[in-house]
């Protein structure tokens, strides 16, 4: 009997996860698929054909046939969604490795530091989401207009003249999102780091080591698991980002998720946006899924 307990215990608490992607991802996922196949429609929904849970099966059949990959074949004809891709995954690559290079000294800083500090300097790290996240991009606008913040203090100081122009450009969208998710960068990073073995740096001075090279050597090897995550968790949502590039870029920022938004509320072309979107997602997934099988090698060889 008690082994029967644990079995269903077992076995629930793996459902529950797989549950949760089946409700929140794979038949979101499934229905959005089926607008991507579909055609533009003056009606609600915006697209035809829907179907009724009352539809018999030669309806439902009926309406499967006037399915089509014609949505996909336009992405490719219109350079629009495809220079919004190319834009999207160069601002997300360059503002993950701008999230790397300040998240990994913060990091390492706090796990380094004596343990009783330890809470207090993560506490502070986590602080911002605290705050709502469109009244910390709105908060940006502020500082980095022609009036604002950081123009006063830069004049002030005499370090310019005449003020930058930094709001409606990509460097205020790489601004946003780094300090957007500098969080999720630095967590993983400290999580990786934290419980690294201190005393193989110590043991590699003692041999000479410089710490420079000790630190290439040693630290940073053994926190690759906790870079490969913060990564993720910075490029993934950058990728599809929308509220800070339409608050912070111009009109001329060019992101996927923009392009999205403007096909499904200005165009009313749903379709096409469905078709947009799996195509993201699927470029989101593949490097994932390379990256999990790089990482179960790594582990048989290990």
């Amino acid at each position: 009997m008690q082994k029967l307990i644990t079995g269903l215990t077992s076995r629930l608490v793996i459902a529950v996860p797989y549950l949760w992607l089946l409700v929140l991802f794979l038949i979101p996922f499934f229905i959005v698929f089926k607008m991507s196949l579909s055609q533009v429609a003056m009606a609600i929904p915006a697209y035809s054909p829907a179907f009724n849970f009352t539809d018999s099966f030669a309806e439902i059949w009926a309406k499967v046939k006037q399915l089509s990959f014609d949505n996909y074949f336009w992405l490719l004809e219109d350079a629009l969604y495809y220079k919004a891709y190319l834009s999207s995954l160069k601002i997300a690559l360059i503002s993950t490795a701008l999230t790397l290079l300040i998240g990994y000294p913060m990091a390492y800083g706090i796990a380094r530091s004596p343990l009783k500090h330890r809470p207090m300097l993560l506490m502070m790290v986590i602080l911002p989401f605290w705050t709502s996240f469109l009244i910390r991009v709105y908060a940006w606008i502020a500082i980095l207009k022609p009036e604002g913040l950081l123009n006063q203090f830069l004049i002030w100081a005499n370090i310019i003249d005449t003020p930058l122009i930094i709001l409606n450009t990509d460097t205020a969208i790489y601004i946003g999102i780094v300090y957007s998710y500098l969080p999720f960068m630095v967590l993983p990073l400290y999580a990786a780091l934290e419980k690294m073995d201190h005393s193989l740096i110590e043991a590699a001075q003692d041999l000479g080591c410089p710490p420079l090279a000790a630190f290439w050597k040693i630290t940073f090897p053994l926190s690759l698991s906790g870079v490969a995550a913060g990564c993720f968790l910075v490029f993934i949502p950058a990728m599809g980002e929308f509220v800070i590039p339409d608050l912070l870029g111009g009109s001329q920022t060019l992101m996927i998720g923009k392009t999205i938004w403007s096909e499904f509320f200005s165009n009313r072309d749903w379709p096409v946006a469905s078709a947009v979107a799996v195509v993201l997602l699927l470029i989101l997934i593949v490097p994932i899924v390379i990256f999990q099988k790089m990482q179960a090698r790594m582990q048989e060889k290990g």
